[in-house]
């Protein structure tokens, strides 16, 4: 039977190929659309596909991950310029019913010479896969969303390694983003966690907020050990407004 993880693969090659029967993966009976760009179904697929098609595009998997009904993927897009990207889609009987991503331009390296997407990628203490989920999802509700920054050194390496573009190494460069005020209004303020979805010693938490007052998703990539945050990687991206929204399912 073939695995979630290559499913989602074969899906996203599509791109690459412009070939609509990459969309076969899709249950188009069942299919979600939460990217707010895209149409329904896999008719919508095909038609995205055939357009990036024309711009020579290149998909690069760094990171595939499969959680339960779940696959999700960290990406390197070339679409006439370099993006980063995390897709996520859930999966029925083998094939896709559910699909959200969260793709920002590739930028970097950072101040401390990280790109957003280097780093490790083996995937490894499966036995802790829940450990680490309740972990990364205390660290969003508790520290992110409910904005608790002296709880950060409880979750977070001392030696943290850092992906962002705009930040260094370490826990202070977080912290001072974090607290970072625009008048009396936060320059990231994390509202809602979405989802969590864990692979081993990696966990990907899609979370919904502002950014200097623009309604954004953010998606945060955690990887833990010995349960500490130890590295982290992230996409941020603006949620377009209703109006151009081409299916009414919303970003989550």
């Amino acid at each position: 039977m073939t695995s979630k993880r290559q499913l989602l693969q074969t899906l996203l090659k599509g791109i690459e190929t412009g070939e609509a029967k990459a969309a076969a993966v899709v249950n188009e009976s069942k299919y979600i659309q939460h990217n707010p760009q895209t149409h329904e179904g896999s008719e919508g697929l095909a038609t995205l596909f055939a357009r990036l098609a024309k711009t020579n595009p290149k998909v690069t998997f760094i990171r595939v991950f499969e959680d339960g009904d779940y696959a999700f993927a960290h990406n390197e897009y070339d679409f006439s310029s370099l993006r980063a990207a995390f897709e996520v889609f859930r999966f029925e009987n083998g094939q896709a019913v559910e699909h959200w991503d969260n793709i920002q331009p590739l930028r970097g390296p950072n101040p401390s010479g990280r790109g957003m997407l280097d780093g490790q990628t083996q995937i490894r203490d499966l036995d802790q896969t829940e450990a680490n989920r309740a972990l990364a999802r205390d660290f969003v509700q508790n520290v992110l969303i409910a904005r608790q920054f002296d709880r950060l050194e409880q979750f977070l390496s001392p030696d943290l390694i850092q992906h962002d573009p705009d930040l260094a190494d370490g826990i202070a460069p977080l912290h001072a983003a974090l607290a970072r005020q625009n008048g009396d209004t936060p320059h990231i303020r994390y509202e809602r966690l979405h989802k969590v979805l864990a692979e081993g010693n990696f966990v990907l938490c899609m979370s919904e907020g502002h950014k200097d007052g623009a309604h954004t998703s953010f998606y945060n990539l955690f990887r833990i050990d010995t349960g500490k945050i130890v590295e982290h990687w992230n996409t941020v991206e603006t949620i377009a407004p209703r109006s151009e929204w081409k299916n009414d399912n919303g970003k989550f």
